[in-house]
């Protein structure tokens, strides 16, 4: 990369990154002390195949990447309908498996469909900042997400699926919508969600929701998990019990342990400090990754960083609100502390295409101009 690009790159968020694996592999070392660390192994190894993509991504122009997007964003809907034909793992079709790795699409469609939607967006907003709320053209943008956003529901992971609906209410919002259609779509979303509860949830997602409000209602079954995760992160106090040493998590009470609750891990056994370090990290990432939206050189980028910003927020909020019993239970990994490949190898690349974005932004703050409709309104 040329010298001016390093020069502007927000390190702070790879430093974030970096710091949050290195407790997750603490978190996952100990968790899975009774299979002989099988899984810290192989997260060792999604690291190190992380890493090549993470400067791939970092260097190669975001404007460049964007162009080609279309073709990414074909074959992604290709392996979301592709990966419905498989063979269910804990009664979803998200992952195709090779041997003993498995790949799950639906984690790297969140980046393709980021990209592809902002180009989208950014090439409407250059006809007019007015384009993209044309009901045509918002009808189109709509489509064009609703697809995979329904083949990932069918699968069904509708954790996944909420993800992108908040990614990409981030990049509506950052694109510059007309405020009349976020107050219309608040209205039908308080509307929706009764009706949606009550005939559309398959009846074991009902029950998750029943639970998280009174998890006295199965404390043997759908409420097991939500008591065990809560006494782990009652117990760590202050500063832990010890790595390998932490109750619930040693003795098979959290589960799964290494990836939905790797929260209460780190809470029983490192302790307050070290869990409330993690969300001040997670705070510091998010917190960079909207500024560099509202730094970005061009609409694109801005748009583009909203959208990996609502990932990282609603990936953060839900999977520790769910260990604390704050939120319903969905099966959402935290970003960079869960085992995970699939997961570990998408959240980098988001990282480095914010790196990217952050890298090339120096003429719109040399020139005091900053992307995306919105915050040039609130600047």
């Amino acid at each position: 990369m040329k010298k001016k690009i390093t020069k502007n790159i927000e390190w702070s968020i790879l430093i974030c990154t970096i710091l949050l694996v290195i407790i997750g592999l603490f978190a996952i070392y100990s968790a899975t002390e009774s299979t002989e660390q099988e899984e810290f192994i192989k997260q060792l190894t999604w690291i190190g195949i992380s890493i090549p993509f993470l400067i791939l991504f970092t260097v190669v122009d975001y404007e460049t990447i964007s162009k080609i997007s279309i073709v990414f964003y074909i074959l992604i809907l290709a392996a979301l309908v592709g990966v419905l034909f498989t063979k269910p793992i804990s009664g979803a079709t998200s992952w195709f498996t090779f041997s003993s790795f498995s790949i799950q699409p639906s984690e790297f469609a969140k980046i393709f469909i980021i990209i592809f939607l902002a180009f989208i967006m950014s090439k409407m907003k250059k006809k007019g900042p007015k384009e993209i709320s044309r009901p045509t053209r918002l009808l189109l943008i709509l489509i064009l997400f609703a697809i995979p956003v329904l083949l990932i529901i069918k699968q069904p992971d509708y954790g996944t699926a909420v993800a992108f609906i908040v990614a990409f209410l981030f990049m509506l919002f950052v694109a510059g919508i007309d405020k009349r259609y976020i107050i219309v779509s608040v209205i039908l979303v308080a509307v929706a969600v009764p009706l949606l509860y009550q005939f559309v949830l398959p009846e074991h997602a009902k029950k998750r929701i029943d639970v998280f409000l009174n998890p006295d209602l199965d404390p043997r079954g759908s409420g097991y998990n939500l008591t065990q995760s809560k006494i782990a992160i009652g117990a760590g106090e202050l500063l832990g019990m010890g790595l390998l040493k932490g109750n619930q998590t040693q003795l098979g009470f959290l589960y799964p342990k290494s990836t939905d609750f790797i929260f209460s891990v780190i809470g029983e056994e490192m302790g307050f400090v070290i869990a409330g370090t993690v969300i001040i990290l997670y705070v510091i990432l998010i917190t960079k990754a909207l500024y560099i939206s509202k730094t970005a050189k061009d609409d694109l980028g801005a748009i583009i960083s909203a959208g990996i910003a609502g990932i990282f927020f609603f990936h953060m909020v839900e999977n520790i609100g769910m260990t604390m019993g704050l939120l319903p239970i969905t099966g959402v990994p935290l970003p960079f502390v869960s085992y995970g490949g699939s997961s570990l190898l998408s959240n980098f690349i988001m990282i480095a295409l914010l790196l990217n974005i952050s890298g090339r932004r120096q003429k719109a703050i040399f020139m005091g101009q900053e992307g995306g409709e919105f915050w040039s309104k609130t600047k």
